[in-house]
């Protein structure tokens, strides 16, 4: 059949440049029979690991009440207690007057920005956003999109001098640490840009910060004191808090339009209360892991200090860590060579980068030994 066949030759076409995915079974070395070191995954603080939190969990759940599904959305019979008990707890947290949880931050991010553009909106984004914020801006079809150069706060603020006259909002969107180079935006200096043009409205994605910056882990607008300047405060449960979900930290009127006309949160079955009880409870613990933030640090410098020795440039000053390889087959061929060597990395390909930007993005949690960081670094 003729439709099968199209899909067969793109499929090819993918496999000959390098850049077919496939569903991979990552946790053992099959010829040493041994697990790998996933240094892939989102897991930064190693909460995977800690069982005692886990059953310290399992111990406060209640089995005769309806855990595993909402069976709706929030607006019709899925809003159960645990959600406002969340929401609450992250107001207190943030120190805000309202907060909005989510089904996942990808959901988050392409609900949210369509919601608030239209055609008085333009979009400022940088260039290297991540996915769910590049999808959210195309499906704000009203909204007109401007890239600004990556982290380039000068170029930026001349877009909006030029524009913000033929707009009634100006929307800047940006990651705090980006998620594929691992370098951290100037929270500070944007939050200044918004004070000096009124139209500026701040929508920040902390999904990558959550959890390891600032001194209760909230991340890096907390780290630089401007948690109160950002408009949209968003960030995952699904990454350093080893759960699932989204969630905005905002003024109540925005959660109230939100709630009227972001058709993802309309529409989507809310999560099961076991994940939100869950999340509220790992979120409980996470001002307390300081020590584990300060290793994780300690791990990433380290890193980062030897691949530079070792002639791979860092842009890097987080967990993220980039070595660049810059060629489809040959950082699949260097994924497979550390696979082999006990190290789970996956590579990154374009078009998810940019081509000959094609690299390993090396992601540390703190189940990271300094001799897992020296072997690696022998391999490379």
């Amino acid at each position: 059949m003729a439709f099968y066949q199209v899909l067969a030759d793109k499929l090819e076409i993918l496999d000959l440049f390098g850049n077919k995915r496939q569903l991979l079974n990552i946790h053992q070395d099959k010829k040493n029979n041994q697990p790998l070191i996933n240094l892939s995954g989102n897991d930064y603080l190693g909460l995977s690991k800690s069982f005692e939190l886990q059953e310290e969990f399992m111990s406060t759940l209640d089995c005769r009440i309806s855990l595993y599904s909402s069976s709706s959305s929030r607006l019709l019979t899925g809003n159960n207690e645990r959600f406002l008990e969340l929401e609450s707890y992250l107001c207190e947290l943030f120190e805000s007057p309202s907060a909005l949880v989510f089904s996942s931050g990808f959901h988050m991010n392409t609900g949210i920005i369509p919601a608030i553009s239209d055609m008085n909106t333009v979009i400022f984004s940088d260039e290297l956003n991540h996915a769910s914020i590049i999808d959210g801006i195309r499906l704000s079809k009203k909204g007109k999109l401007i890239k600004y150069k990556h982290n380039n706060l000068v170029h930026l603020e001349q877009l909006i001098e030029q524009y913000q006259c033929d707009f009634s909002t100006v929307l800047i969107v940006t990651e705090s640490i980006f998620s594929m180079d691992g370098d951290e935006c100037n929270l500070k200096e944007l939050t200044a840009i918004k004070k000096r043009h009124p139209k500026v409205i701040l929508y920040v994605d902390e999904a990558h910060a959550v959890g390891v910056r600032g001194k209760n882990g909230l991340g890096c607008a907390e780290e630089h004191e401007c948690i109160h300047d950002i408009d949209f405060l968003v960030g995952t449960f699904g990454k350093a808090l080893y759960s699932i979900g989204g969630y905005l930290i905002c003024q109540s009127i925005v959660k109230d339009y939100l709630i009227n006309h972001m058709r993802p949160f309309i529409f989507t079955t809310a999560l099961p209360p076991i994940n939100i009880a869950w999340s509220h409870f790992i979120l409980k613990k996470i001002p307390k892991l300081e020590k584990e933030r300060k290793y994780l640090s300690y791990i990433s410098q380290l890193l980062r200090d030897g691949l530079e020795k070792k002639g791979y440039p860092q842009v890097s000053d987080s967990h993220i860590v980039p070595v660049i390889i810059g060629d489809n087959h040959k950082v699949l061929e260097k994924s497979q060579i550390l696979a082999r060597s006990g190290f789970y990395i996956l590579p990154i390909r374009f078009p998810t980068v940019a081509k000959g930007t094609e690299r390993l993005r090396i992601s540390l949690n703190t189940n990271i030994t300094e001799q897992n960081v020296y072997q690696l670094l022998d391999i490379l």
